[in-house]
Formats: C-alpha cells, structure tokens, sequence
C-alpha cells in the first residue's frame, strides 16, 4: 500500500496508541501521587544548563509544568493541571491522580474486550450519580457569619496541612482567611500582596492591613506639604489606592474632580534589609499585604505557593459557600452512591460504573499510603462506616484512624471537589477516545524563487 504521510512521520494505530497514551497518564499520575495528602512528600526541581535553580516543592502544578514532557496524553493531564491550578487553586495533585486511576481501570476493561466507548458510557453515568450525591450533602452556612468564617478557617488548615507552612496552620490560616474576607467577594487575588523576606521564621509572617511600597521616600514640594515617592510599581499603586479609598490620576488637568484617598500615618519602615513606605491608619479597604519571613528563599517560595493555594480556594468559597468534609470522606460518599448504581445497570456499562467507584477509592488509599498506613484495614473500615447514615467518616491521618470529620474540623470546598471530579472524567475520555497517534515533523519552510 502507497505510503500517505511523508518518511519523517511516525503512525502507531489501534492498541499500541491506546497503550502508549494510557502508559504516558498513568506515569505522570504515579509521578505526583506520592506528594497526595498532609503526609505527601516534596520533590526537588533542578533545572538544566546555567544557573541551575532549584525549587522543593509538593505542588502538582508546580512540579508538571516544571517537566518537558514528549507523550501526547502525559501532556493532557498536565493541562488539566495547569487549568485547575487557575480556576480554584488546589487540587492539582488530586485531579491528575484521579484521571491515571480511571485510566488504569479503563485499561483493564478494555483487556476484557469491553469497547471504549461503552466505558466512556459508564463513565459519564458514573460522574452524573458521584456529582449528585456530593449535591445532597454539601453544607451552606452562609447565612451565620461565624458558622461561614468557622467553615472558611477549617478549608484553609486542610489546604495548608499538605503544605510546607502545615506546622503553623492555624496561624497561616487566619492571615489567609482576614485576607480574602477584605476583598468583600472579589476573586482579585492581586489584591492582596505578598512580599517575601528572608529572615527569621515562617511564624515571623504576618498580615499588614495597611499598605507597604518598595523604594525611597523623596519629599517634593516640601513647602506645599506633598509627598513624593520616587519609582513606585503600579501594581503597588493600585492596590494602595483600593486600601486607601482614592484615585489613581493620570494627568493634572482636573485636580478637583480626583477622589482623594486618606490614611493616618505613613512612614519609611525596615523589613529584613530593605526600606519600605508604611500606609497605615486606613478604612477597611479591599487590598491588604502578607509578609513572609523565613529561613531561605527556597522557604519563601514554597511558603508563597502554599499560601496562594489557601487564598484562591478560600475566594472561590466566599463567592460558592457550599462545603463538604475531608479526610477521603468525598470520595467515600461519591463511591458508595456509584457502586449502588452499579448493581442496578444492566450490561457492559455496570463493569465501567464498578470501575469509577474503585478509583474514586483510590484517592483515600493513596492518602493512607503516603502516610505510612495500612491503607488495606483503613479503607475497609471506612467502607463499612459510610454504610451508615449520615455518616461523617474519613481518615485522620494523625491519629492513623478513621476519624469522625466533622470534630476533627477538616473540611473542603465544594467548588474544589467538583472541579475535580469533572476535569479528571473529561481527561480519561478524552484519552479513551484515541485509537492513532500521529507524530509529524515541522513542516518545512519552501524555499522561495
């Protein structure tokens, strides 16, 4: 037969591209599965060439945009990564590991001859019941102010407790949720500025409700009263402006009809070595700054990323108050509702349902695993648990037991499990559908007459 494509083009067809997709996800998957949980561990990131920075991090997002990466469905998950990170800030890790189980149940599905697309099938009825049975349990305290901040205090230690600032949770946790309650709604996290400075301890950090601009301080028009501050950074500017109440003026032209901001005191403070300018003595503004102190920069860094996720999972709460309980305790709930409707579908379909619930079980396993658990006698435990009503189950991983959740206080945001559950489906169909990977080389520039 006449070859169609060019000699510099690769083809692999049928089962050896679905192989090699489904083996390129489930690598990546195992790649980030072991930073899962508040015992996950980091990674180390060195880059190549001159310089050779370094970064530690457990952050998904973090370490797969870090990787060159050459396998097309590596690359998908990947993106739903990056996407995630975007959209709710958490769950990077979650979402990637979720998508390399169904994927691993879907390889063994389609080794019984079971087509994909009848797995996708089961698959999208699968998601349909998991997502509705995280409906019917949400809870939404956004009528009691102290309930809501209750509930927002409790998502960010679980966000944080993963994380490199998990020792001081508590702590960290307020600063993000004093933050973010300033913003009043908003989801501009520019907002709030976070400024990094080695030095003392991560418990050194702290919230300034004021504003802090780099540089120095030069007085113009002294005889008028006029402060001038010499090279300020506009995004400095604009927040000082939200904090202050007042308008950025381009131009002169009409001075009058500019509003003008107010604050108490300014003054040229010192943090670490260098010489800020101190706003304080403002209304309750919608911009505020974080100061980070700690050990390295590498401390920082991961400080900063850690504390980002906080905050944009705790602005996307405000903005959709519903909650659940952690601790696997999502997973546990979509599982059973799943395995249910498994019992009662006819035909293929069943076997790809029965698959969903078995990776949706994954997540907990991987958590108790990270954590040095016997995750075998744990997820029993907990299977038979949340066949009781109303159960508030899930692992505790300090204690190394099943845990009631709700007095332990670990919660999680809705908007961030729901994000999950559909991005990590959409992932897998969208590797399920491939029967041919065609690799071409760049088309070549035509030499001109």
């Amino acid at each position: 037969m006449e070859r169609v494509l060019k000699d510099d083009a690769v083809e692999e067809k049928g089962e050896r591209a679905r192989m090699a997709a489904f083996i390129g996800a489930m690598a990546i998957a195992d790649l980030v599965k072991t930073t899962l949980g508040p015992k996950g561990m980091d990674k180390i990131l060195q880059s190549t060439g001159r310089g050779r920075s370094v970064t530690v991090t457990n952050d998904g997002a973090t370490i797969l945009k870090s990787l060159h990466i050459d396998n097309p469905a590596a690359k998908v998950l990947v993106d739903i990564s990056k996407v995630q990170d975007d959209e709710v800030g958490d769950g990077t890790t979650s979402v990637v590991v979720l998508a390399g189980e169904l994927l691993r149940e879907a390889e063994k599905l389609v080794n019984m001859k079971i087509h994909p697309m009848t797995i996708i099938a089961g698959y999208r009825m699968a998601v349909e019941c998991a997502r509705n049975a995280l409906l019917e349990r949400t809870m939404d305290n956004k009528e009691n102010i102290d309930k809501f901040r209750s509930d927002l205090m409790n998502i960010a230690m679980t966000t944080l407790s993963s994380k490199i600032l998990s020792q001081d949770k508590e702590y960290f946790a307020e600063l993000a949720v004093d933050a973010v309650l300033r913003l009043k709604g908003s989801t501009n996290l520019e907002a709030i500025q976070i400024l990094k400075k080695p030095g003392g301890s991560l418990k050194d950090s702290f919230l300034d409700e004021g504003q802090l601009i780099y540089n120095f301080p030069e007085e113009l028009f002294a005889d008028a009263g006029i402060l001038a501050i010499e090279h300020a950074d506009f995004e400095g500017i604009e927040r000082l402006a939200l904090v202050t109440g007042g308008d950025i003026a381009s131009t002169f032209d009409n001075p009058e009809s500019v509003k003008l901001g107010h604050c108490n005191v300014i003054e040229e403070i010192m943090i670490g070595e260098d010489k800020l300018i101190h706003f304080s003595g403002v209304a309750m503004g919608q911009a505020c700054t974080i100061v980070l102190r700690g050990a390295s920069e590498h401390v920082l860094d991961e400080a900063e990323r850690s504390l980002h996720d906080a905050l944009c999972v705790l602005s996307q709460t405000v903005n959709d108050t519903r909650v659940l309980f952690g601790g696997g305790w999502p997973e546990m709930v979509m599982a059973k509702a799943v395995d249910d409707l498994a019992r009662k579908t006819p035909g293929k379909k069943s076997h790809a349902i029965d698959a969903f619930s078995r990776a949706l079980q994954a997540i907990p396993t991987i958590i108790a695993d990270n954590a040095g658990l016997d995750s075998a006698e744990l997820i029993s435990q907990l299977r038979a648990e949340h066949h009781k009503e109303n159960c508030t189950a899930g692992i505790d991983v300090i204690t190394g037991s099943v845990g009631d959740m709700q007095k332990r206080g670990i919660s999680e945001a809705f908007k961030v499990k729901q994000a999950i559950l559909l991005s990590a489906t959409e992932a897998a169909e969208m590797i399920l559908r491939v029967d041919e990977i065609i690799t071409c080389a760049p088309r070549r520039r035509e030499d001109r007459m």
